[in-house]
């Protein structure tokens, strides 16, 4: 299988044990942030840990929201909003909405095969919901980590256009559905007695969407793995780098849609305060449908109220 070196934004970060004096007890700092599907984590994988949950007493967290943007060059770019709200300590409910502007992609498959994509841009909307499983270090083990499991439910609302617009050419190579589920379980565990605290999140998805579902879905379902690592180089300053295996399930056509990679992902992430982070990353992202899309950069700012 290819690997796709994506890098770029990361909304990076994660919910904290034992960052130092810097934030008080009830003003914890706003992490973990929001990847781009609408979940808690990093930029394309997540965090065992939950965004923003309920103070005690309280039955719901205040909402969270952010904007990330993705530079993928020859005119094509990712936008990603999301907002995230959290009961007790329990349950994540989450939505992303990720817009792709797919560039010249419409003129190369007209000089190709003389056909006309109407739609410039491809809508995906994410419906998540994760349940708080296991808190680390219960049953009085230190060493146990966070579980959290969750259903993601993905749409693609330009998918039966475009398809009818290539003469169902998206079927042809095996993309043959606008939604589907993923399901995710991730582990995290914080390692406060290193020289700084270090963060690890690994998970495993069971998917069947091409590029996150941005191409469709496939009749295909994989289980892959992901996870990222956070270090807290300071008490507001991180760095981030995850993983992202991918299923690369489709028959490519040479010019046009590549086949799929994996990512990769490097970022910073700076904690402004208690509310709001501010993140960017910057790397290689591989094929991206009928380009490469090497040295991109991407921002990300959330918000919690």
């Amino acid at each position: 299988m290819k690997r796709w070196w994506g890098a770029a934004v990361s909304g990076c970060l994660l919910a904290v044990v034992g960052l130092g004096t810097c934030w008080a007890e009830d003003e914890p700092p706003p992490l973990p942030a929001h990847g781009i599907e609408g979940s808690g984590g990093i930029f394309s994988t997540y965090s065992a840990y939950l965004v923003n949950p309920a103070k005690e007493g309280q039955m719901w967290g205040l909402p969270s929201v952010a904007d990330a943007y993705v530079n993928l060059g020859n005119g094509r770019y990712l936008n990603a909003l999301t907002v995230t709200e959290t009961f007790r300590d329990k349950i994540e409910f989450g939505f992303g909405w990720d817009y792709l502007d797919v560039g010249d992609l419409p003129e190369d498959v007209y000089h190709a095969t003389e056909l006309h994509i109407r739609d410039n841009a491809v809508n995906l909307y994410n419906f998540n919901v994760r349940y708080a499983l296991l808190k680390e270090g219960a049953f009085d083990l230190p060493m146990l980590p966070a579980i959290t499991i969750g259903a993601h439910y993905k749409y693609n609302e330009t998918y039966e256009d475009i398809n009818h617009d290539l003469q169902g050419t998206l079927e042809a190579i095996g993309v043959e559905d606008e939604d589907d589920w993923d399901f995710t379980v991730y582990a995290s565990k914080m390692f406060s007695d290193l020289p700084r605290p270090l963060l690890l999140n690994v998970g495993l998805r069971s998917t069947t969407a091409a590029h996150l579902g941005l191409l469709g879905f496939t009749e295909d379902r994989d289980i892959l793995f992901e996870g990222n690592a956070v270090l807290f180089a300071t008490d507001k300053l991180l760095f981030i780098g995850e993983y992202r295996q991918k299923p690369d399930n489709y028959t490519p056509i040479p010019g046009l849609v590549a086949a799929e990679d994996d990512w990769w992902t490097l970022c910073a992430c700076y904690l402004v305060n208690n509310r709001t982070t501010v993140s960017g990353g910057y790397g290689h992202f591989g094929d991206v449908l009928n380009h490469e899309a090497n040295k991109s950069w991407g921002l990300r700012v959330k918000y919690e109220f």
